[in-house]
């Protein structure tokens, strides 16, 4: 009897801290929530090939109070994810992704999207977003690396041009020539903004026309100017380009501060992924015992992302096979851990970072049933 009582004392003690942290939360409206978590990541980081952003969404309005965190939404996390009353789940990777032309009970993915609305909760996915984030997952499996500095492998660009249209086209105008004439004519294209400056070329006064306008203005343009000569040879057109994002994009090249043993960065990339086992494609030419200085990384799949970046290793969750043959001839060693085991552990970071985003303003909770699907055994 003594021992059944010692162990409803945890319970208890679980129980009213339960009940304290959720007094501490409030709620949120999905729309404002959204916004929030747009905040906090942009989709538009995301890459232009991925399914991400709200997924599902029952009928308006819907309130959230829990928000649940799982790397993959499978039966078995929508089922845990259900017994908690979970309003809105973050599922790292989209259950959505090629579009599916009818909602039955045959499938699984069907039937969690019919799960979710029967029970009113929402599915939102950032995948590749958070891939690219600064604050993202492959920021934080460089943390596993020890002291190093990083930046991305290939860098997010900004979703709008700084100014306005795609192109810029420059060209002269010469003092006899009707100068308001010119500007009044490239005005009336659509998407055309307008600008001139005094030049002085070969000791002759000159008015340098600077034109922004959109790709489909362009042509309109060049029509114009080619029906002056004089024009049309002095014309330069320059193609615009969004800027680079600091710190944002696919991939990270991490140097460290000192070099290390492979054998060492292998022990602490398993003390940081929590992992008993990874696998291991020497390069050409090395050992265990072969210093690492640079190393190039990858959530999830890194095959496309690591091609032709110089590092003395490759860290992902997988490849192909082909692919760790080239690595290897060229003296790169190369780890895989599994897709999801270099992605899984970010979302404990996730917790904290949007539970300050967000002020607290939600309970927000990890799966405890969502893992890899592949063992050693």
């Amino acid at each position: 009897m003594l021992s059944s009582r010692v162990r409803l004392i945890p319970r208890t003690v679980r129980l009213v801290h339960s009940l304290i942290y959720n007094s501490c939360h409030s709620s949120m409206d999905l729309k404002a929530l959204l916004c929030s978590l747009n905040d906090f990541a942009s989709l538009s980081l995301a890459e232009s090939w991925d399914n991400v952003g709200l997924l599902v969404e029952p009928s308006p309005p819907h309130t959230v109070n829990t928000l649940f965190l799982t790397n993959d939404l499978t039966e078995e996390v929508m089922e845990e994810a259900l017994q908690k009353k979970a309003d809105l789940i973050l599922s790292y990777h989209p259950p959505i992704f090629r579009p599916l032309k009818h909602i039955t009970w045959k499938t699984w993915k069907e039937r969690l999207v019919i799960r979710a609305l029967e029970n009113r909760v929402g599915i939102y996915s950032p995948h590749t977003a958070y891939d690219a984030a600064p604050q993202g997952v492959n920021s934080w499996l460089a943390k596993g690396l020890g002291v190093c500095t990083s930046r991305p492998i290939h860098p997010s660009r900004a979703p709008n041009y700084p100014t306005t249209g795609t192109h810029r086209v420059e060209f002269s105008v010469n003092g006899t020539e009707d100068l308001d004439k010119v500007i009044s004519a490239v005005k009336r294209i659509a998407d055309v903004s307008v600008t001139s400056f005094s030049t002085r070329t070969d000791n002759e006064e000159q008015t340098r026309i600077s034109l922004n306008c959109s790709q489909e203005a362009l042509i309109q343009v060049v029509a114009f100017l080619s029906q002056s000569r004089q024009f049309y040879q002095k014309t330069e057109i320059l193609s615009l380009e969004k800027p680079l994002l600091l710190h944002t994009g696919m991939g990270r090249l991490c140097t460290l501060d000192e070099s290390v043993s492979l054998a060492t960065m292998i022990d602490r990339i398993k003390r940081h992924l929590k992992l008993s086992h990874v696998r291991l494609a020497l390069g050409v030419g090395r050992t265990l015992e072969s210093p690492v200085k640079v190393v190039a990384l990858c959530a999830g799949s890194g095959s496309t992302v690591l091609q032709g970046a110089e590092a003395d290793l490759y860290l992902t969750g997988e490849m192909s096979h082909h692919d760790v043959l080239d690595a290897a001839s060229q003296g790169i060693n190369v780890i895989l851990c599994e897709h999801s085991n270099t992605e899984r552990g970010f979302l404990s970071d996730l917790r904290d970072m949007l539970g300050a985003h967000l002020e607290n303003k939600i309970n927000i909770i990890l799966s405890e049933t969502d893992r890899d699907p592949l063992h050693v055994v």
